[in-house]
């Protein structure tokens, strides 16, 4: 067994920000890339701003996708700011970015530009729709990409208002699309000696999580709705509420029934037997299950549904999630000592490799604490690198 990083000796030029592209660079960083993020002068990744903290920049939103980096602070609109970058691109294997469609060609940057400098380079992108079509002008947003593909209009319920997704959906699931490219776009370097251009959208990805409901929808002219299945739903108790799953079983009906210590077995009432005239009944059963549930704790009817294996669960807030002994055992929380703002908690990588695991080497970067140290790895001796700082290339 070697104890070695998967992704050993890889260097990747990180131009993202926010989440989707930081969270793609984190998850190579964390296997070992060498990652070396080029971010603006003074103001930095806009993550570093986004809410009031008492860290600054180097706030938690910040520092939860950007560990295992280095920070250089560029000025790409200078001819000596891009000479650098130029450097950088002929020792990495990939460059990353997610600004809108066309900003890294106009930028100068682009993969054309860039294969001509360093002809292996992987070059990855991450915009909100594409580079063609009626909304590649559109920039890409989380919020955006719910409503444009699908995703925010399909609800348990038809009476429940529309409302956005709370958690970050789009941007981490088109991140790891576009971690996926990369890693799918190195192996092929390793058998062809060729780079290529990686491109992921947030629009795909959203349509691709969901494979099932459009499948369905292409041929056979109508949506799957997962949440909306009767037997299944959120259901308050007298302290809490509970999620149950009723599927995956012979007759998840009868079990619920037995469950909730109910006067009959609901699967034997007319109507009800088969899954047809339970989507007709729903409504009844629905209000059955929320009257019972309402009776008792939420461990109460953990209890009674779990010795009738029904899938269920306590809905938990975030702080008890976190709290979870299984949380621990996962070893998903890691902590690390930041040199503004101390000791730090953030979640850990949730892959597990047994021969080359994620290691936390370094906290998240100051903005452009590594600008003296990556500019002498590119053989600048001291006299340059005082004039590149001087001239405000790199601040």
């Amino acid at each position: 067994m070697t104890t070695s990083t998967a992704l050993d000796g890889v260097v990747v030029l990180d131009f993202t920000q926010v989440y989707m592209g930081p969270s793609a660079t984190q998850m190579l960083a964390d296997y070992g890339a060498e990652v070396i993020k080029v971010e603006r002068p003074k103001l930095g990744d806009l993550s570093r701003n986004s809410l009031p903290d008492p860290a600054g920049q180097d706030n938690p939103i910040f520092i939860s996708i950007n560990r295992n980096k280095r920070s250089v602070t560029i000025d790409t609109r200078t001819e000596a700011g891009r000479e650098v970058v130029l450097d950088l691109v002929r020792r990495a294997d990939v460059v990353v970015s997610n600004f809108r469609s066309g900003v890294m060609e106009r930028m100068g940057f682009g993969y054309d530009a860039l294969k001509e400098v360093n002809p292996t380079i992987v070059w990855a992108s991450g915009t909100g729709f594409g580079d063609s079509g009626p909304y590649a002008h559109k920039g890409g947003q989380d919020v955006i990409a719910q409503a444009y593909s699908g995703v925010m209009w399909r609800r348990s319920d038809e009476s429940v208002p529309l409302s956005v997704y709370p958690t970050t959906l789009c941007d981490y699931t088109t991140g790891m699309h576009l971690c996926q490219g990369i890693l799918l776009a190195l192996i092929a370097r390793d058998r062809t000696g060729e780079g290529q251009k990686v491109q992921v959208n947030m629009y795909d990805s959203m349509l691709h999580m969901q494979m099932q409901e459009a499948a369905t929808q292409l041929n056979r002219g109508h949506e799957v709705n997962w949440a909306a299945m009767p037997l299944s739903g959120v259901f308050p108790t007298t302290d809490g509420a509970v999620c149950m799953v009723g599927a995956f079983k012979e007759n998840p009906l009868r079990d619920i029934s037995k469950a909730l210590e109910l006067d009959e077995d609901l699967s034997t009432r007319p109507g009800y037997e088969t899954l047809e005239g339970q989507f007709e009944h729903k409504p009844e059963l629905q209000a059955i299950f929320r009257e019972r549930f309402a009776t008792n704790t939420t461990q109460h009817w953990v209890t009674r549904l779990e010795a009738q294996d029904m899938l269920c669960a306590p809905v938990r807030t975030l702080a008890e999630a976190l709290a979870d002994e299984q949380t621990a055992v996962n070893q998903m929380v890691t902590e690390m000592e930041h040199p503004h703002t101390g000791l730090v908690k953030v979640l850990n990588s949730p892959i597990r490799l047994s021969g080359t695991p994620n290691s936390t080497r370094r906290p998240a970067p100051m903005l452009g604490e590594h600008n003296a140290e990556v500019l002498a790895e590119l053989g600048y001796d001291e006299e340059r690198i005082a004039d590149v700082m001087r001239e405000g290339v790199i601040r």
